[in-house]
């Protein structure tokens, strides 16, 4: 567990405003150093043989403009794609999500750093009526980019994949990543109490106490 909470301390998060194709947005920023080149951060970003290892598998036309769908249901289409140092979609999750397009999109920067690593910034922009903000806040989705990085950070460091379930069951895991959403929650003006309910309601989402 302590290389899990290692990579979660990695990583710098923020809140923050931004716009979609529907309006205003508020924002989940991640930003971070990965040990290894550029090119290797990229291709893993967009071979669909490594992108299951660390995200989930993924199926569709995955060329700009094109479309793609996870296992998971999340799907979208591809808006930018400037190899090696920007990838855009939409990002759309649910059954009914196709009803409002163009309220969420998730954008990953690639720089290359001065020691041939590279400096990794993820954001998440979704509309601002979004219905999970208001209870969970920004750990609604943070705390599952969390896990996805950390399992890229694995992939790329050649480790073994990660167990995303186990991990993502892991009280200690959740409480770690919820407290620090909570925090860039409070850096961008949360009102303290807020925050607090934000948090709890994340933590049990993730790791519901045993009954």
């Amino acid at each position: 567990m302590k290389d899990v909470l290692d990579e979660l301390a990695a990583a710098q998060r923020a809140m923050g405003k931004g716009s979609v194709p529907a309006g205003d947005a508020y924002t989940i920023e991640l930003r971070r150093r990965y040990d290894a080149p550029i090119d290797d951060v990229w291709d893993a970003l967009t071979n669909p043989e490594r992108l299951q290892r660390w995200l989930q598998p993924v199926t569709g036309d995955l060329r700009l403009g094109g479309t793609f769908e996870l296992d998971g249901g999340e799907h979208g289409e591809i808006l930018r794609c400037e190899p090696p140092r920007l990838l855009k979609v939409s990002w759309l999750y649910g059954p009914d999500a196709d009803a409002w397009p163009g309220t969420s999109e998730v954008q990953v920067r690639l720089a290359s750093g001065s020691a041939g690593d590279t400096e990794f910034e993820l954001i998440h922009a979704a509309v601002l009526e979004e219905p999970l903000f208001p209870i969970y806040g920004p750990g609604a989705g943070g705390v599952g980019w969390d896990l996805r990085l950390l399992a890229l950070a694995r992939l790329l460091a050649g480790g073994e994949s990660v167990d995303h379930e186990a991990v993502e069951k892991s009280p200690e895991f959740v409480r770690r990543s919820a407290a620090a959403w909570g925090e860039a929650h409070l850096a961008a003006g949360g009102e303290p109490e807020h925050v607090a309910a934000a948090v709890e309601a994340t933590t049990q989402f993730y790791a519901p106490d045993p009954t």
